[in-house]
């Protein structure tokens, strides 16, 4: 059965490149903008923008999925070493905890869309500052995961394989 399945390259990826950051970015960078059209639209009353945010949730909640398809195949042909472990492992707890979080908050706004689409009600406000928290230090793990660890980088992929690491 190996045999169908195409030969890992010099990232130990069975494709050119890591796709699971390529994804993430568009989930980070939706939902932080979610979080500030939401404070931006409830300083100035601009209820324009709740529907910005309330799109840029949807679109998120749907990505984050996508991304952790691709980080759980990726994280499983990474080679972590020590340390890398406990915060490849923190890493993926978090973002499967951050995706449940995420749908969770979609499910609540499109109730408070429902309701109020001219409002948002303060509690909803300071759940998007724990989501954005909560992406913050996602980001973290996984910048250390690629920048500090090295997964998936070229030299620590050929150390793994020689045994070095």
């Amino acid at each position: 059965m190996l045999e169908y399945l195409p030969p890992l390259n010099d990232h130990n990826l069975p494709y050119p490149d890591t796709i699971h950051p390529i994804v993430v970015h568009f989930v980070i960078a939706m939902v932080l903008f979610a979080v500030i059209c939401d404070f931006i639209g409830y300083l100035t009353r601009n209820s324009r923008l709740y529907e910005v945010s309330w799109w840029n949730l949807v679109f998120a909640t749907v990505s984050v999925f996508i991304a952790i398809i691709f980080g759980q195949v990726e994280a499983g042909l990474a080679s972590p070493y020590g340390k890398a472990v406990t915060d490849l492992n923190l890493h993926t707890l978090i973002g499967w905890s951050l995706s449940g979080v995420l749908a969770a908050v979609t499910g609540w706004r499109y109730i408070i869309r429902l309701r109020t689409p001219q409002k948002l009600p303060l509690p909803f406000l300071g759940m998007g500052v724990v989501l954005f928290a909560l992406v913050c230090f996602q980001v973290y793990l996984g910048d250390k995961l690629v920048w500090i660890y090295g997964l998936h980088t070229g030299p620590v992929v050929e150390a793994a394989r020689e045994g070095i690491l």
